[in-house]
């Protein structure tokens, strides 16, 4: 049973105070050493109320400021150690978010970013993510310059480094703040390709299709993402299997090429079997969803190399959806609205797309429409 009682209820009340003396007056050793109980001491807590009672009497003891100052130290253990006692005392706890960026832990970090060493850049975007969650720090952390330094992480960086500054930087673009872009064309190539790999339905996919989104309303943006290598396919695999918030995306990054030329992003879009997924989209996406997805059916109507779809395959798609959506019973009540919103001409290639994700559920007698 005593193995079992918090190690946080055992601390000695001036053991946080003793902790924070050897940051301040230590030497080296006893600095790095002090900065690794921060993180056991928190760590050991078995309860989120416990190490969040320790982290507040850390910071209310002074290791804040110490702490952030041995991020410039030219000793590895010391950066190293700092950073993680930093991230261990931000977590969970806004107050102590809000007081790091204010005491000015965000150089130092954008600094390590630079970092040759392998671990540091993947340490430091992970504390820029933590500390950019807190609302307050947002703007303060956009108008730094971290944005092109996160970007860098994208392109080179360690899986959890660009998982991380994936995030970071979706925190980063929510600040309603901020007026001014914080993200360049030259995020395009690596957000693609991180959508690529992940699956499309996850809450990353999500962020990272809501930074291309943003992207997209750019010129420099459309055309990154149509020189990348499958971008466009990209949005439309994810229209096609995301979730309900990165389908909404990826819809509206798609509108937006579109909107701005459709000469010039149609027949790209067409090309790729966009139908099916948009079609979809207008039965089952989000109100937004829904409306970008009719609006891009829209603009790709028109498109010069079309032709008109039979009918009775239309008539099968519709009742296939349907009775995914509403059943047997209502499918096709359904279908006949779904008719109604769908696009009658395509080119061969999304007809050929579209026959082959219905054969599968088509059932051999359909009622009659």
């Amino acid at each position: 049973m005593a193995d079992e009682i918090d190690q946080c209820k055992q601390k000695k009340p001036n053991q946080f105070v003793e902790i924070a003396e050897k940051l301040i007056h230590g030497g080296l050793l006893s600095q790095v050493q002090a900065a690794r109980d921060i993180r056991r001491l928190v760590r050991s807590c078995s309860s989120s109320a416990s190490a969040a009672r320790s982290r507040t009497k850390f910071v209310a003891a002074g290791v804040i400021q110490p702490l952030i100052s041995m991020l410039a130290y030219s000793n590895l253990d010391a950066r190293e150690a700092a950073l993680i006692a930093l991230l261990n005392l931000a977590v969970r706890n806004e107050r102590n978010k809000v007081k790091m960026v204010a005491s000015g832990v965000i150089p130092p970090l954008l600094k390590l970013l630079q970092s040759r060493n392998s671990k540091l850049p993947e340490l430091a975007t992970a504390a820029i993510l933590t500390l950019s969650a807190a609302a307050p720090n947002k703007l303060i952390i956009a108008a730094s310059g971290a944005a092109p330094l996160l970007v860098q992480i994208l392109s080179c960086g360690s899986i959890q480094g660009q998982v991380d500054a994936v995030t970071a930087l979706y925190n980063l673009t929510t600040c309603t703040e901020n007026s001014s872009p914080i993200l360049d064309a030259i995020a395009v190539p690596p957000l693609i390709s991180l959508l690529k790999e992940c699956k499309k339905y996850s809450k990353f996919a999500g962020k990272a299709t809501a930074l291309l989104e943003i992207l997209s309303n750019s010129e420099e943006g459309r055309i990154a993402i149509t020189n990348s290598s499958g971008g466009i396919l990209t949005l439309v695999e994810t229209v096609e299997d995301g979730s309900l918030v990165s389908t909404e995306h990826a819809v509206g990054a798609l509108l937006s090429l579109c909107r701005s030329c459709r000469s010039k992003y149609r027949e790209l879009i067409l090309q790729e079997g966009a139908i099916p997924g948009l079609l979809r989209l207008t039965v089952d996406g989000t109100v937004k969803a829904q409306e970008g997805a009719r609006m891009l059916l829209d603009l790709l109507r028109d498109s010069p190399r079309e032709r008109r779809i039979a009918s009775s395959v239309l008539e099968r798609i519709a009742y296939d959806i349907a009775l995914r959506v509403d059943g047997p019973d209502k499918a096709a009540e359904t279908a006949k609205k779904l008719l109604q919103d769908m696009v009658h001409t395509s080119m061969d290639a999304s007809v050929n797309c579209i026959q082959l994700r219905a054969a599968p559920s088509i059932p051999s007698e359909m009622p009659s429409l």
